[in-house]
């Protein structure tokens, strides 16, 4: 009977760089699956989760196509924590199942390790799915650069959805592993060759550098 192959939670906050590095590993033919890919699934036109928030919001929560409308909705949970804690109840069980029906087929399938990709791995318990927890890491003042330039949003909204993340120092000390994503493509394709190979590790044998 083949032995399940070992599964790698990839988390970091917002623009820390997670779809990067993931992307970076899948170059070593590494398959992941990306919990916010599976967070638009379970709210996509037809889908339980977006009745209950279209019933709770109104019709205005989407566009013309039937498809959420994220920016508004984002707006109006990161002004009330009550209205997050909301919308997790609806959404979070659901991705949290299908995070689990992905995560055995990749444990069952013949790569080396497979990479759950959540920015909430910490904050949902998904860190429970998982063998090791690798964390990406960039300053506070790097994310919110890259947030505004992305999303263009202003630098106060740019500190609330920092401010409803863990903090940087809480998830750092929950890491098994840390990648540094302040440097240039060079760096972070030398890091991320460096823990391919801790990964392929068996199961079964120590990471040198966990060993007594």
């Amino acid at each position: 009977m083949t032995t399940p192959v070992r599964i790698i939670g990839v988390t970091g906050g917002i623009a820390s760089g997670k779809s990067t590095v993931a992307a970076m590993f899948a170059e070593h033919g590494i398959p992941w699956v990306d919990a916010d890919h599976v967070a638009r699934d379970v709210v996509a036109p037809g889908e339980p989760a977006l009745a209950e928030i279209v019933a709770r919001y109104g019709p205005s929560l989407v566009d013309d196509r039937g498809h959420l409308q994220r920016r508004v909705l984002r707006d109006i949970v990161f002004a009330d924590d009550e209205e997050r804690r909301w919308l997790e109840s609806v959404t979070h069980p659901r991705i949290r199942q299908r995070l689990c029906d992905t995560l055995d087929t990749m444990r069952h399938g013949d790569a080396p390790y497979g990479l759950l990709v959540s920015p909430l791995l910490f904050e949902t318990d998904q860190a429970s799915l998982v063998d090791r927890c690798l964390v990406i890491d960039v300053p506070e003042k790097v994310q919110v650069a890259r947030v505004r330039a992305r999303d263009t949003v202003s630098e106060s909204q740019a500190h609330a959805i920092l401010a409803a993340q863990m903090p940087r120092q809480a998830r750092l000390a929950r890491a098994d592993d840390v990648i540094e994503n302040d440097g240039d493509l060079a760096s972070l394709k030398a890091q991320v060759a460096r823990l391919d190979a801790r990964y392929r590790q068996p199961l079964d044998v120590p990471d040198q550098e966990d060993s007594p």
